[in-house]
């Protein structure tokens, strides 16, 4: 039987292989102290340890006398900050906050990107927000506010909605910023993990579903940092406390922090999404106590009891898939040998003209190690499968190379589904798994001998629990687009 190639998988005008993954939407950072420290620094290190969950744009606020001084523009978090004065006296205060940025909601315009932020009467910004996830009652909140005569800078942005919610219950009572952020949490749906910054203090909450993750540490005994993961704390050098649970807003300023919930412990419930732990966050971060590495090589070690296969190598995917690959390794006793050698210097967007050399960009961007291939039964290790483009393309060059067969691994379930919870993921007929084909079916198109995916059970098993977002594997979310007032 012939298996009719589906037209995206043999698209090869995006030869980066990142292309094939899905994207979280952002990084978030931020940090205060009564003192005036050096901002500029360490919202500089933070963005750059988050700089993997965003890479279209990034920006920052810094809290200085009482005013707020931003500055964001498109670019990586170093070309970002190599325009910026390190002189400059004005980016040195008691606080800032910080976001790295793929667009989900609201596009690649230079009008969306965070932070946010709004001013007084004279001009002055006094208020500023960063946010990572998605709302999915954001357009509805959005006219209601413009027809309360509110206007908004974004084409559109959920970021945007929640600080004009929070501006406009601070007028209601009374600047109190804990009152004005409870109410706003009445009026959202969906995931959102936010730092404001704002006359003197700093406030950090998290939805009741914890769905994308947020932590708090110390610098000093003085000095708090908040941060997407534990990596951004430990890029300057702080201590990691804990992540901040779902539903709870912590405010600190000058002379004390305040830790509350703004929901009832009934409508508390930790779903984290999963793929954090898959593929979205820093091998080296911690998420919930757990070890990001750890599950990944528990992943490769599951896979092996699962679906046992002879074989002379396992190879990983650079670099995601290379955790779960040395933990298959472990488990198996088939030798680990990193092949694939990855350019690590070449764009994120490399588009060129004709056809025969987009081909030859592919061998740029990964190039075998051609006399560990030869002859050889190869295992080879990705996070996951979306479009399967990518997978093939990594196939046709293992095929090359003169490998005599290749069986692929994904350490991640079938992605049946897209994300509307602050992920950019292709459409639901763009995604391989959900096309009703059996596991066979795909291999035949990735030209693969065998084709296995961790199981929903072994991911269970992995993270401990089922108290997680599953929603691609299984296209049941914690908040539905139907869940909407």
């Amino acid at each position: 039987m012939i298996y009719k190639i589906p037209p995206y998988i043999l698209d090869k005008n995006n030869i980066d292989d990142d292309a094939d993954k899905f994207r979280d939407e952002c990084g978030i950072f931020g940090v205060y102290s009564p003192d005036k420290i050096d901002t500029l620094s360490l919202i500089q290190f933070g963005l750059f340890a988050l700089q993997h969950r965003g890479q279209e744009a990034c920006g920052f606020s810094v809290l200085r006398d009482g005013f707020i001084i931003s500055h964001k523009n498109d670019g990586l978090v170093l070309d970002f900050f190599r325009n910026i004065s390190t002189k400059s006296e004005c980016y040195y205060g008691n606080a800032a906050i910080g976001h790295t940025r793929y667009s989900t909601e609201g596009g690649q315009s230079k009008k969306n990107i965070q932070p946010f932020f709004g001013e007084n009467n004279f001009g002055k910004s006094t208020i500023s927000i960063v946010h990572n996830g998605n709302l999915i009652n954001a357009k509805d909140i959005r006219n209601q506010l413009e027809c309360e005569g509110i206007n908004f800078i974004s084409e559109y942005s959920d970021s945007e909605v929640i600080l004009r919610l929070i501006q406009k219950y601070l007028s209601i009572y009374n600047n109190n910023l804990e009152q004005a952020i409870r109410k706003t949490t009445l009026d959202i749906k969906g995931a959102y993990s936010v730092i404001v910054l704002m006359d003197n203090k700093i406030a950090a909450f998290r939805d009741p579903n914890g769905i994308r993750p947020l932590c708090y540490g110390m610098l000093d005994e003085k000095t708090y940092i908040f941060s997407s993961e534990t990596c951004g704390i430990d890029s300057v050098s702080g201590f990691y406390i804990r992540d901040i649970f779902p539903g709870e807003i912590i405010i600190t300023k000058k002379k004390s922090t305040h830790f509350s919930f703004f929901s009832k412990k009934k409508y508390r419930k930790k779903r984290i999404c999963s793929f954090e732990y898959i593929y979205f966050s820093r091998p080296d971060s911690l998420i919930e106590n757990l070890s990001i590495y750890k599950i990944r090589e528990k992943s490769g070690e599951k896979l092996y009891e699962q679906y046992p296969v002879e074989a002379d190598v396992v190879i990983g995917v650079p670099d995601s898939g290379v955790p779960a690959s040395i933990g298959y390794s472990k488990a198996s006793g088939i030798p680990f040998k990193p092949i694939l050698v990855k350019n690590k210097y070449i764009g994120r967007s490399f588009i060129l003209p004709k056809q025969e050399i987009r081909e030859k960009m592919v061998n740029l961007k990964l190039n075998p190690i051609l006399y560990e291939i030869k002859g050889k039964k190869i295992i080879i290790i990705d996070d996951s499968i979306v479009r399967g483009t990518t997978s093939r393309i990594l196939v046709d060059i293992l095929r090359k190379a003169g490998a005599k067969e290749i069986h692929f691994r994904s350490a991640s379930p079938p992605i049946i589904a897209p994300c509307h919870l602050g992920v950019d993921t292709p459409r639901k007929k763009d995604l391989i798994s959900y096309q009703n084909m059996d596991k066979k079916k795909i291999a035949k198109i990735l030209n693969v001998d065998s084709l296995e995916f961790l199981s929903m059970e072994n991911l269970i098993d992995i993270l401990g629990g089922n108290h997680y977002c599953f929603g691609c594997f299984t296209g049941t979310y914690p908040v539905s687009k139907t869940d909407i007032f």
